[in-house]
């Protein structure tokens, strides 16, 4: 009894020490939120400059998604997240050195090896969740994870604000002095370091505990297919290609709209001069009012936290509802709405449209799981193929937030909104292919709830 309750409790430390990494990998993700507005006023770039902050990270799951999966069926998840922990500090440290030279191709560097660091690290994290524990609650610690993952993108902009923001402002002739971009510099440096020790210390942790959590999980395949005959098979499947296309465009909007949030509120026609937000309790009291009329741009990028916040809060609605609501019609239902919002982002504008676009998280919610299982559900493909090439369309966040910053750059922020409008737009019609098409493989799928 004695040792069945020991190994409990070590089981469930090492379930914790995995959702850590959950909160982690999120947090680090919404921080380039922040940092894309950061880099614009620091380095004096131009919308499209400062997204390929955001191109830098996402690129990373483009690239390193199939060898991931490959990575992990030969190493096992213990050392494939020692792995992905270490190549993360190696990123952490690369924005070190670029904070202190003050160089931006160094910042990019740096975003794309801790992102592929986070992409070996979330294809090995998420099955080892499932597995620490009984069987029989393996949907509820994956669930519990995904929340703290969540939790972690709600806090990142709301740090990232205070540490990269403070006085910068980047509205057309502004100036940046010395002192605030030395003092953004810092933040920067600050933020990575920090992190750098948290995933240290993680890896030390698992490094120690990794007989006891291998133990949980099992066997790894004795033969792992190569990266081309998953792609092969993967792209042999309509419903793949389609997938992969509908997470492409999801995920490009989704980081487009975060990365240019805090420019497009701080702008003079949203609430650049405005005390409006200020007046909404919580929303007003996680931004901290500077006394001065309008929002500056460290106080929009801590509103920021509260799109990804929506987002939080509509999975645990969208779970209640998809419980109701087929899958395909909620999916239909949400990007019709997010159609509608962006239309009215870029054709209303006003104090208004800060409202509607920070509320666009709530119905983005819901469309990565959807989008993924409606996926895996009609594919012909296996279902590692089709989930290796759905993951590797997340690299669509790499693509769609420069392409919103040349818009932005040419006719302003709040028009840029028509670029993801239209990539709602595609996404239902994928749910309404998707309601027209029988399913095939409806035990994988359902297993990812």
């Amino acid at each position: 009894m004695a040792d069945r309750q020991a190994g409990s409790a070590t089981t469930g430390l090492a379930f914790a020490a995995v959702t850590t990494l959950f909160f982690a990998w999120g947090f680090i993700t919404s921080l380039i939120d922040p940092l894309v507005a950061a880099v614009k006023g620091i380095f004096t770039l131009t919308d499209f400059e400062a997204q390929l902050a955001a191109s830098a990270f996402f690129l990373a799951y483009g690239l390193i998604s199939m060898p991931a999966a490959i990575l992990l069926g030969r190493l096992r998840a213990v050392p494939s997240i020692l792995f992905a922990l270490v190549t993360m500090i190696v990123g952490c440290l690369t924005m070190l050195v670029a904070a202190n030279l003050a160089v931006f191709p160094l910042v990019l560097l740096g975003l794309f090896i801790l992102a592929a660091g986070i992409t070996v690290l979330q294809v090995a994290a998420n099955p080892l969740a499932a597995a620490l524990g009984d069987p029989k609650l393996s949907h509820f610690r994956l669930t519990l994870s995904q929340t703290f993952n969540s939790f972690g993108t709600f806090l990142g902009p709301l740090l990232g604000a205070s540490l990269f923001l403070e006085g910068v402002e980047v509205k057309d002739g502004t100036v940046l002095t010395q002192a605030v971009r030395a003092g953004a510099l810092a933040g920067i440096d600050r933020a990575y370091f920090w992190i750098a020790g948290l995933i240290a210390a993680l890896a030390v942790f698992f490094f120690f505990s990794r007989r006891v959590v291998s133990a949980a999980v099992p066997e790894a395949p004795a033969k792992v297919p190569a990266p081309g005959a998953l792609l092969a098979d993967a792209f042999s499947s309509r419903w793949a290609l389609l997938g992969a296309s509908a997470i492409f465009l999801y995920v490009g909007a989704e980081v487009a709209i975060g990365t240019q949030m805090a420019l497009f509120l701080n702008a003079d026609s949203v609430w650049g001069a405005s005390n409006a937000p200020f007046g909404v309790p919580l929303l007003g009291f996680a931004m901290g009012s500077d006394g001065v009329t309008g929002v500056s741009l460290q106080e929009a990028g801590k509103a920021v936290a509260f799109y990804w916040g929506g987002a939080m809060v509509g999975r645990a609605i969208g779970s209640v509802l998809l419980s109701k609501v087929k899958a395909w019609k909620l999916l239909a239902l949400f990007t019709a709405i997010a159609v509608g919002m962006c239309l009215y982002v870029a054709g209303v504008g006003g104090v208004t449209a800060g409202f509607v676009a920070l509320s666009m998280g709530l119905f983005n919610s819901i469309m990565f799981p959807v989008i993924f299982t409606l996926t895996l559900e009609r594919s012909t493909a296996s279902e590692a193929a089709t989930s290796g090439l759905l993951c590797t369309a997340i690299f669509g966040g790499a693509v769609i937030p420069p392409v919103v910053g040349l818009v932005s750059g040419a006719v302003g922020h709040g028009p840029a909104f028509l670029v993801p409008a239209l990539c709602y737009a595609a996404l239902c019609v994928f749910a309404a292919a998707a309601g027209r098409t029988a399913t095939r493989n409806v035990a994988s799928a359902k297993s990812l709830h």
